[in-house]
């Protein structure tokens, strides 16, 4: 059986079993025969489904939350803050849209035709789930399909697989049919096994850019169907002059260390008015110091461990390189005290005088470092946020509406905040451009994925 090994003390914490390929094709096949009679029931019937789950999880939250805390590290009252804030919100959103979002669309027609486009389900949904946000980054595609029709197979990344045991209990005690939503517990190969089989309607990937290139070349060998990647960032934060320091120096480190920096959308990079910068990295600084290092099970922690050792030495080896070439590190690690229970505990770190030319500044660090750098126009700042592969958000922070609008339109990245950073709003397409993904979800544009148009033109006489 795998271990999922804990962050915490580096000591196996869970095991769970993984099917073979004739058991995950029984999966799919179970998938197949609920999505059929699934898609005949109402809109209404489903959303009831969803809140029943909502309510079901909930009532067994803080045994969830501590074992999440176990398998990858997040403070515990994160852990339990991500079912009450993003989870919790992306759900009844997506409920409250489905109606509007799933609507016929009439495009009129001559006398006696009725012409119309209808949004049908694809079928089964193969969600394979990230661990870094293990409630979030599944609730994107999960609640869509289920509404849209659609049955739901979630694969989550090992280090998280019980997540996904989790939600199939909850879905179970909601009265979901058997089938609609399964936990999947298979290896790589498995996988592509089930995906090679034909029998999928869509496929949402979120990780790394390797692993969604994989996936994306997986489905396109024996498949004619959708593929949605959340893949890796590097978000640029641009703070004009006359912006609030202080202010903004506290939004932009709970932006690139909440979570210990492991969020697909964290602030990684910071770009400063010359004018602002001195009073800025000042007002950083003396922020993150005020960051509690230690066991995740603390509630008084609000940094805990990177997920694994392997993530931690890649932190590591970013900040070696950027401090022997050239770069100064403003944060001291002397003001944290970090556990010695496993090589994943790191003090926050910041850095300046860095450039382009570093890991820190060019390459995803996922972890609690950050780079900052000044620039003197405007220009320089989007030329610096654009100079990247990755594109899935930026910040942009003044109190000058208009400026701050007109730099958004020319910044490439599939969201724009202006004096917000780190937050997905379930309004809004998630999408990123480059090598940070292909394909929306969340919004009306979400439902797009887990279903296929269907052109009815009817007529009402033979003539």
């Amino acid at each position: 059986m795998p271990a999922i090994v804990s962050p915490i003390d580096g000591q196996p914490a869970f095991e769970f079993a993984q099917l073979d390929a004739e058991g995950a094709l029984a999966k799919l096949a179970a998938a197949e025969e609920a999505q059929r009679a699934w898609r005949t029931t109402s809109l209404a019937e489903r959303k009831a489904l969803l809140l029943r789950m909502l309510d079901r999880y909930g009532a067994r939250l803080d045994a969830h939350a501590e074992a999440i805390t176990r398998m990858m590290g997040k403070p515990v009252g994160q852990a339990a803050g991500e079912f009450k804030g993003g989870f919790t919100q992306r759900v009844r959103h997506l409920c409250e849209i489905a109606e509007q979002s799933l609507r016929d669309l009439e495009v009129g027609g001559d006398a006696g035709i009725r012409k119309f486009i209808r949004r049908d389900p694809v079928g089964v949904v193969l969600n394979i789930a990230a661990w870094n946000y293990p409630l979030l980054v599944p609730s994107n595609v999960v609640a869509a399909a289920i509404l849209a029709g659609d049955a739901v197979i979630l694969k989550h990344a090992e280090q998280t697989a019980l997540v996904a045991d989790q939600l199939a209990q909850a879905f179970a005690e909601a009265g979901a049919p058997e089938g609609l939503f399964t936990a999947l517990h298979v290896d790589h190969p498995t996988a592509a096994k089930v995906i090679d089989s034909g029998r999928l309607g869509f496929v949402a990937f979120t990780g790394s850019v390797r692993g969604g290139r994989e996936v994306y070349r997986q489905v396109a060998q024996h498949n004619f169907i959708g593929v949605g990647l959340e893949l890796g960032g590097k978000d640029p934060a641009l703070v004009l002059e006359g912006a609030p320091a202080a202010k903004v120096a506290a939004h932009l480190v709970d932006g690139a260390f909440y979570n210990a920096g492991q969020s697909c959308c964290a602030v990684e990079r910071i770009y400063v008015h010359r004018s602002l910068y001195a009073e800025f990295v000042e007002a950083y600084v003396a922020e993150v110091h005020r960051y509690k290092v230690g066991d995740p099970l603390d509630p008084e922690t609000n940094l805990g461990p990177v997920v694994n050792a392997a993530a931690a030495a890649r932190i590591r080896e970013q900040a070696a390189e950027a401090l022997g070439k050239g770069a100064r590190k403003l944060s001291d690690d002397a003001r944290f005290t970090v556990p010695d229970t496993s090589t994943c505990y790191l003090a926050p770190q910041v850095f300046d005088r860095v450039d382009h030319s570093m890991a820190i500044m060019s390459e995803e660090s996922f972890g609690p470092i950050i780079g900052i750098m000044p620039f003197d126009s405007d220009d320089e700042a989007v030329a610096m946020a654009n100079d990247s592969r990755f594109g899935l958000s930026a910040s942009v922070w003044t109190e000058d509406g208009e400026r701050g609008a007109a730099i958004a339109e020319r910044l490439e990245a599939g969201t724009v905040f202006q004096n917000r950073c780190d937050y997905l709003d379930p309004g809004l397409a998630w999408t990123g451009i480059k090598d940070s993904g292909h394909g929306a979800s969340l919004s009306e544009l979400g439902f797009h994925a887990v279903t296929r148009p269907k052109s009815y033109h009817l007529r009402a006489l033979i003539p």
